[in-house]
């Protein structure tokens, strides 16, 4: 039986929690930084399943090192040991400032993990009764109940209060409102870099550097999320090498195995002291395939230098968006870093771009009404973003020419 778009649209409809506001497409195959619909036509991502896909879609050797793990071993739980586990923690420990790691499905785990363990070192290892997260407003750190509560958005969190009580969330890029905020009852502070899905926003040099030193004077732990900036995704392998600062935890997932579920909590020796045997743990976390995936994928990331060419072509793409907002006037703001970029639009249209690229071969992203957020493969070349800065200028030319004739 033929399987179409009217087919997924139909069993949404009947047998799936209608939570999603799909994109009319129905994607049925990858490769590099193209997919295909069920039409055979041709997209390039500027997505990439909102940054996982970092070594773009369906590479061989990612491909060839879940095949090799599935026909060996596919799942076995926590209770045993297994190789590409072992294997995958030692790797991220060379390449970050952490010593230990726990694996988990997801980011919002990841930081459960984290709220969870900050906690519980406070109270098992420090001796000191320190409960209270300070995090960022606009900040998004999952949603579950605690990453929840540390998401620094009414908006997603209002709906399902109460939420969990002992966070605090101040302005980004304030350092002296953080100084206000971090007390003796902080257990954590914890911020992204760059904040994703609150449209983009990178934190200065000095609030990072600031941030460090706040939480290290008053004693409490430096968390930094780092699920959708970790990967190479801003030109390095992780965002807090731009900042010259180490952190004492940090957060990953999206983009560590390559678009296979995986969420990682790193942290140094001491802190992890706060986890005995039975305090924390996951199923399928860090099971053998998302592991061997992962490491393919920090393998990808060295051999083919994908980690520079972000910072490359991320640089170009700025500034070509730049000229963009110069040329045709629609754009309020670029920002961004490497390849995790956003184009503010003085109208509320986003959505009508993103479908109006999606028709011209595009695919992209837009955070709220008037936010378009880029979220290529890390393999994108500048002639892949010359095609869409080309495409995007015409179709905001003629949306917001629309907009204007219709008062707005």
């Amino acid at each position: 039986m033929e399987y179409d778009l009217q087919t997924a649209r139909r069993q949404e409809e009947l047998y799936l929690i209608g939570n999603y506001g799909r994109l009319p497409v129905l994607f049925v195959r990858g490769h590099g930084t193209r997919l295909w619909d069920d039409t055979g036509r041709e997209y390039v991502d500027f997505v990439s399943g909102l940054g996982a896909c970092v070594a773009g879609h369906c590479h061989a050797e990612i491909i060839a090192a879940v095949a090799r793990q599935t026909s060996q071993l596919i799942h076995v739980t926590n209770l045993f040991y297994t190789r590409p586990q072992g294997e995958l923690a030692e790797m991220l420990a060379r390449y970050s400032f952490a010593d230990k790691a726990f694996f988990c499905n997801s980011g919002t785990e990841a930081n459960e993990a984290a709220i969870k363990l900050a906690r519980k070192y406070m109270r098992e290892v420090r001796g000191e009764e320190r409960y209270k997260v300070v995090s960022a407003l606009r900040s998004f750190h999952g949603r579950t109940f605690g990453s929840l509560s540390a998401t620094g958005q009414p908006a997603k969190t209002g709906p399902f209060e109460p939420v969990t009580p002992g966070f605090v969330h101040v302005p980004f890029n304030d350092l002296q409102a953080l100084e206000e905020a971090v007390d003796e009852a902080t257990c954590a502070v914890i911020l992204e870099p760059i904040q994703g899905e609150g449209g983009v926003y990178v934190a200065d040099v000095p609030y990072l550097r600031g941030a460090r030193e706040i939480s290290r004077r008053k004693g409490a732990l430096l968390v930094l999320d780092e699920v959708q900036t970790g990967m190479g995704r801003t030109g390095a392998l992780f965002a807090y090498e731009h900042y010259g600062i180490v952190p004492d935890m940090m957060t990953l997932a999206k983009g560590l195995a390559g678009g296979l579920p995986i969420g990682a909590l790193l942290a140094t020796s001491e802190v992890a002291e706060g986890f005995k045997p039975g305090d924390h743990g996951s199923t399928f976390g860090g099971n053998p395939v998302v592991c061997a995936a992962a490491l393919a994928v920090l393998t990808v990331l060295r051999e083919e230098q994908l980690v520079d060419n972000a910072a490359r072509v991320g640089g170009y793409f700025k500034r070509e968006l730049e000229k963009l907002a110069v040329e045709t006037g629609a754009l309020k703001e670029v920002r961004g870093m490497g390849l995790m970029l956003a184009a503010e639009l003085e109208e509320p249209v986003a959505r009508e771009v993103v479908l109006r690229c999606l028709e011209s071969g595009y695919v992209v992203n837009n955070i709220g009404d008037a936010v378009l957020r880029f979220l290529p493969p890390l393999s994108i070349s500048t002639r892949e973003v010359d095609g869409l800065v080309e495409r995007l200028g015409a179709i905001l030319v003629e949306v917001v020419s629309g907009c204007e004739s219709h008062g707005g």
